[in-house]
């Protein structure tokens, strides 16, 4: 008689591309303490694009601004490429665009398409990278940070 072995369902994984090295450790770090995921971050276009031909993701998290090609141009890339390289993937994974001040317009323009399910202004806020992230991936129980031990006592 053999015993069935719980199959443990796969962690999210979340690709960020985004050029400011402290933006993406904000995202990252704000992801992995309050959502139960995995981050891959790439500071350009092209490496995005490198990671997501090899690796299975979840969602997309990609600058509109990066210093190779846009956002969008990586997104539209990607959405072609990324189902004739994953077995089993009939589309890309949805994609949130972060978006600074100035490219509010052409966020709007993006937005028709059905795989965009929102956009994080830049600099990053933590209350608008949980909210559109919510039904995407899912939270993490318990605490996020430990607990502060109390000051030691002094007589």
């Amino acid at each position: 008689m053999t015993t069935a072995v719980p199959v443990e369902a796969a962690v999210p994984r979340v690709l960020l591309a985004e050029e400011s090295l402290p933006y993406r450790r904000v995202i990252r770090e704000a992801l992995l303490a309050f959502r139960v995921c995995e981050v891959d971050d790439a500071p350009s276009g092209e490496r995005a694009f490198e990671m997501a031909l090899r690796r299975e993701y979840s969602l997309f998290l990609f600058s509109l601004p990066l210093p190779d090609m846009g956002g969008d141009l990586l997104d539209r890339l990607v959405s072609k490429a990324y189902p004739m390289v994953h077995a089993g993937a009939h589309a890309a994974p949805p994609v949130i665009f972060l978006i600074p001040p100035a490219d509010m317009l052409r966020f709007q323009e993006l937005q028709r398409d059905v795989r965009v399910r929102g956009s994080i202004p830049l600099p990053p806020k933590l209350d608008v990278l949980l909210s559109v992230t919510a039904k995407l991936l899912p939270e993490r129980q318990g605490m996020a940070f430990p607990p502060l031990s109390p000051p030691p006592h002094v007589s």
